[in-house]
C-alpha cells in the first residue's frame, strides 16, 4: 500500500511542472485582472492547491492497469459498487483477526490505515474552502462530498471508459469518510484563519499606488509579442500575392507598427494590454497618447527585436547553407537532425567567416548578442526606477497605468488583519464601512470630499459615531 501512494506522489510531482508551465500566463492573466497584482503568497497557495488537487486525484487512479491486461476478469468484485454503510468496519475487524489488541486492532491492520488515509485524503480541501474561499462549514462538507464523488465515479467508470471495467471499487463508506475529511479540516483551519491576513490583505499592501507591477507589464507584453508573430505570419503569406515576392521583407515591421502604433492610438492600449487593464496615457497629464510619442515608444520598445530580427537576417545572408540544409531535413522529418545539422554547417560557417571576414562574423556575433543584452537592459531600468518605468516610458512621455481591477470593482468585503474573524465567525461581529480605498484599491482610491456644511445635526452624528467606536 505505501509503494502504491508513493507511486501516485511521483506521478503528481512529474505531471505537475509540465501543467504549471502550461496554466502560468493564463493563471497569471487571471490573477492580474482580478486582483491587480501577483503576489508570492497567493501565487503559492494557487499553485499548492493546484498540486493538492492532482496528488489526490493520482491517489484515487495510479497505478493504472496495463492495457493488456483483462480488468474485467482480473477485478470482477470491483463490477457492483458498495452502497452499505460500515463495510469499512467490519473490515477491520476482520483484519484484526477478531482480536482487540493495538497491533491487530491499529497497528498493522491495513483496514485501519487505509480508512485514515481516506480521512487525510480531503483534509487540505477544508482547509482551503475556509482560509482562502472563506465559506462556510457547510460549503467545506458540500465541497468535500462533490469532489469525493467525482473520485468514486472515476473509479466506477474505469477512468471514465477509458477501461471496459472498474479495476477500483466504488464504496460509500470512502465518500462518507472524505466528506468527514473536509469537514475535519475546515475545523482544524479556525486557529490558522484567525491568525493570518487574508490573501486580499496582502495584496493591497503589495500594490503601490501608481505604479504598474513588472509582472504585470511583462504578461502584456508576452501576448503583444505573441500576437505580432502571428500576424507577421499572416501578412507574409498574403504579401507576395499583393506586393510581390519582395513585400514579404514589409510584413514585420507593418505587423510591429500595426499593433504597437495603430491600435493603442485608436483604444488606448494594445491588445496584450487590454487583457491585462492597463492604459497607455502621457506622463506629463495623463491624457490620451499623440501619435507621435506611440510611434518612437513602439521604436525604442521594438530596438531587442529589430536586432534579433537583423541577427536572423545575418545568418540567412552568412550561412545559407547551414539555413537550407536544415530546412530540407526537417521536411524530411527529422527533427533532432535538423537541428544538429543545422547547429554544425552553422559553427564552420562561422568560423570560416571569422577566419575569411572578420569585420562580418563580429557583426554576427554582436548582433546575436545585442538582443539578448537589450533585453537584461531594459529589465534593469525597469526595477532601478522608482516608478517602474522603462526607457521607452521615459523616452516617449507614454506610461501604463492600471484600471481598477475586478475585485476592486465588484466590492469585496474589507481585507482585515490578523486576529479578525472570517467567513462565518465575520457574520456574528457588526463591522464599520469600507473604507474607500478598500474598494477601489490603491490604484483608484477615491478621495475623502471634505463636508462643508456640517447641518444642524452635525453634533448628534458626532455622538453617533462615538457610540460606534466604542462598540
Amino acid at each position: 500500500m505505501t509503494e502504491t501512494y508513493l507511486l501516485s506522489m511521483r506521478t503528481a510531482a512529474v505531471l505537475f511542472p509540465v501543467l504549471a508551465l502550461l496554466t502560468f500566463v493564463p493563471t497569471a492573466i487571471a490573477l492580474y485582472r482580478r486582483h491587480g497584482i501577483m503576489t508570492r503568497w497567493r501565487v503559492l497557495s494557487l499553485y499548492g492547491g493546484a498540486y493538492y488537487a492532482l496528488s489526490a486525484f493520482c491517489m484515487t487512479v495510479v497505478p493504472l492497469p496495463s492495457r493488456a491486461v483483462d480488468v474485467c476478469a482480473k477485478y470482477p468484485t470491483f463490477a457492483e459498487p458498495q452502497l452499505t454503510p460500515g463495510v469499512a468496519v467490519a473490515d477491520v475487524w476482520k483484519e484484526a483477526g477478531h482480536r482487540v489488541t493495538l497491533d491487530a486492532l491499529v497497528l498493522h491492520n491495513s483496514a485501519v490505515w487505509q480508512t485514515a488515509f481516506n480521512l487525510v485524503l480531503l483534509l487540505p480541501l477544508g482547509v482551503f474552502v475556509r482560509f482562502y474561499f472563506r465559506r462556510s462549514l457547510p460549503a467545506a462538507v458540500a465541497a468535500g462530498a462533490a469532489c469525493s464523488l467525482f473520485f468514486e465515479l472515476t473509479q466506477y467508470t474505469g477512468l471514465w471508459g477509458l477501461y471496459t471495467c472498474p479495476y477500483r471499487l466504488f464504496a460509500v463508506d470512502d465518500l462518507l469518510v472524505n466528506t468527514a475529511g473536509a469537514a475535519l479540516g475546515w475545523a482544524a483551519a479556525g486557529p490558522l484563519a484567525r491568525a493570518l491576513p487574508d490573501l486580499e490583505t496582502l495584496d493591497d499592501r503589495a500594490l503601490v499606488p501608481g505604479k504598474v507591477p513588472f509582472g504585470r507589464r511583462l504578461i502584456a507584453l508576452l501576448l503583444d509579442m505573441t500576437g505580432v508573430a502571428l500576424l507577421t505570419a499572416v501578412l507574409a503569406v498574403m504579401a507576395p500575392f499583393v506586393l510581390g515576392t519582395e513585400g514579404v521583407v514589409w510584413a514585420p515591421p507593418a505587423a510591429f507598427a500595426f499593433w504597437y502604433v495603430l491600435v493603442p492610438w485608436r483604444t488606448g492600449a494594445t491588445p496584450g494590454k487590454h487583457a491585462l487593464l492597463l492604459r497607455l496615457v502621457t506622463t506629463a497629464d495623463g491624457g490620451r497618447p499623440r501619435l507621435a510619442g506611440l510611434t518612437l515608444r513602439a521604436a525604442v520598445l521594438g530596438l531587442p527585436q529589430l536586432v534579433i530580427w537583423f541577427a536572423a537576417v545575418l545568418f540567412l545572408t552568412f550561412f545559407p547553407e547551414g539555413a537550407a540544409g536544415a530546412v530540407e531535413v526537417a521536411v524530411e522529418g527529422d527533427t533532432g537532425q535538423a537541428v544538429e545539422g543545422a547547429s554544425r554547417i552553422g559553427y564552420e560557417g562561422l568560423t570560416y567567416t571569422l577566419a575569411d571576414d572578420p569585420v562580418g562574423g563580429l557583426l554576427l556575433l554582436l548582433a546575436l548578442a545585442a538582443g539578448p543584452a537589450l533585453v537584461a537592459a531594459y529589465a534593469w531600468a525597469v526595477h532601478r526606477h522608482s516608478q517602474g518605468l522603462a526607457l521607452h516610458d521615459i523616452l516617449s512621455g507614454v506610461r501604463n497605468v492600471a484600471l481598477p481591477h475586478t475585485r476592486a470593482r465588484g466590492g469585496t468585503p474589507t481585507p482585515r488583519g490578523p486576529g479578525t474573524p472570517r467567513g462565518p465567525e465575520a457574520a456574528r461581529r457588526p463591522e464599520t464601512a469600507r473604507r474607500p480605498e478598500a474598494a477601489h484599491g490603491p490604484e483608484t482610491a477615491a478621495p475623502e470630499r471634505p463636508r462643508t456644511d456640517p447641518g444642524p445635526h452635525a453634533a448628534a452624528g458626532s455622538v453617533r459615531t462615538e457610540v460606534r467606536r466604542t462598540w
